[in-house]
């Protein structure tokens, strides 16, 4: 069995770049910073290593990361590992690897630059909006749970 996936919570490294393709498809990318700390056993002091990781993502998270997200926004990516190689002008081979986002979920504003644009709930509390790529549109996946059909 192959099994691909990638969550990954960090910070925006710049504002994300939008563009709109030929086919008319909305595409989003950004770089996306996540650390990793730790204490040295040997010296007992604490060690960090940064990542940082390419972002695309397709359609309608594309509009909504370009709406919402800003450099040093903190966010939530889900998705896959892709590989992408080309030639460039010279005839070098290229290659990029990128994470193509599925999911997303905004950090809470007060984790976020872009303060003032997330949605609250009536009692004054945050809302932390989950954004899932519509990948099924079919009405299958419009249709309520319910708790009997639940396998256990």
């Amino acid at each position: 069995m192959n099994f691909n996936k990638v969550v990954l919570i960090g910070r925006l490294t710049k504002d994300p770049e939008t563009k709109t393709i030929p086919s008319g498809h909305m595409v989003c990318s950004f770089g996306l910073a996540t650390n990793r700390v730790w204490t040295d056993r040997q010296t007992n002091q604490k060690q960090e290593k940064v990542e940082f990781h390419n972002i695309v993502l397709w359609r309608k998270l594309a509009e909504i990361a370009s709406q919402y997200l800003r450099k040093g926004s903190l966010v939530l990516i889900e998705g896959r590992i892709q590989t992408r190689s080309w030639e460039d002008q010279t005839g070098n081979r290229k290659y990029r690897t990128e994470i193509i986002a599925e999911n997303i979920q905004l950090a809470p504003r007060s984790f976020s630059p872009m303060k003032q644009n997330h949605p609250q709930t009536q009692e004054g509390r945050e809302d932390i909006p989950i954004i899932e790529e519509d990948k099924h549109q079919d009405k299958e996946q419009d249709k309520e749970i319910r708790v009997e059909d639940i396998p256990l």
